[in-house]
């Protein structure tokens, strides 16, 4: 039986992401970018309220120019991060255009997600001064990264490789570890691409664990996930991430299959299954942490600032998703 917080947890991201596709069905190309949005403010305990966001996200597409990522849909995801991180958005998003500059003359592309990097960066970083080194950092284990793994690295990265900077360890070191985890997960049997990048960097992120008790988890958790009737896919990748943080796992599969379960039950959401499995391992989560007891600060942290790089990797994976569909080589 479902607790009563994640019942209530549910409830809120079905209340919520019904109220956005009333509003702005047509307007994006996919529905499941609403329900990243809609996740977004139950995984961050904040209060969602429609004017407010529709107002904001108006506001954003007056401030930019024709040609800008956030004159379209991009706009409503960073909407969203700005009204939940921040009290005073519209001047949060003056700020984030200026940074936004920063990354571009530093040597980040243009495009929507040096707008996520630059936010994720907002998010984190509290000093102004630090921005400047930060993103050299950054755009370093970009660098590491597109080195490593040329075909697999692209601009989708720049958010994560913001908070791989933000760790503070060295950048070489960041590198090793990261291609360890990587090399270990495919032997394990995960498949090699896009979502075992993103794995190994997440694991990353936690500086604490070692390399092979993480792996062992990810294979573990698999595995119960199989068991339970989930059979999850490389998409899913990153919520293994996750739940690899939490000492206690194995224990907390059957909660999380409920969930699964019922978002499957539900009529909205039931056509989308792969993005069911990710919504309830990310509010089990959130729930989770707001028990202090059970998270060491170290790792609460860390799970805060994976969920935030999860939500912005599945919003490149819908923005690449939809520029297929849009130029006519495959279906959204």
């Amino acid at each position: 039986m479902l607790t009563a917080s994640l019942q209530q947890k549910i409830k809120r991201y079905k209340d919520i992401y019904a109220q956005l596709k009333d509003e702005l069905k047509w307007k994006v190309p996919d529905q499941r970018l609403l329900m990243t949005v809609a996740s977004m403010y139950v995984v961050n305990h904040r209060e969602f309220h429609l004017q407010r966001f529709l107002r904001l996200s108006n506001y954003i597409k007056e401030q930019v120019g024709m040609f800008s990522a956030l004159k379209s849909y991009h706009r409503f995801p960073t909407a969203a991060l700005l009204d939940i991180r921040f009290e005073r958005p519209e001047e949060k998003f003056h700020e984030l255009l200026n940074l936004y500059e920063k990354c571009i003359q530093l040597g980040f592309g243009r495009g929507a997600f040096t707008y996520l990097a630059a936010l994720v960066l907002m998010s984190t970083v509290e000093d102004h001064n630090d921005y400047q080194e930060k993103l050299e950092k950054s755009l370093a284990v970009y660098k590491g990264m597109k080195a490593k793994h040329f075909f697999l690295t692209s601009s989708s990265d720049y958010p994560l490789a913001v908070l791989l900077a933000n760790t503070g360890e060295d950048v070489n070191k960041l590198q090793d570890r990261m291609e360890s985890f990587y090399e270990k997960l495919s032997a394990r049997g995960f498949r090699k691409g896009n979502d075992l990048q993103f794995l190994s960097h997440i694991l990353t992120l936690n500086k604490e664990a070692k390399t092979d008790l993480l792996v062992e988890r990810c294979g573990r958790i698999m595995d119960l996930f199989k068991q339970s009737g989930t059979k999850l896919k490389a998409m899913h990748y990153p919520a293994i991430g996750l739940l690899a943080f939490v000492d206690e796992y194995e224990k907390e599969i059957p909660t999380i299959q409920q969930m699964i379960n019922k978002l499957h039950s539900e009529k909205v959401f039931k056509w989308h299954k792969d993005i069911n499995i990710m919504m309830s391992v990310n509010i089990f989560m959130s729930d989770k942490m707001e028990n202090a007891k059970l998270l060491e600060t170290e790792i609460y942290t860390a799970m805060e600032t994976i969920i935030q790089a999860q939500q912005a990797a599945f919003i490149a994976v819908l923005a690449a998703v939809a520029a297929t569909s849009s130029s006519g080589g495959g279906e959204g």
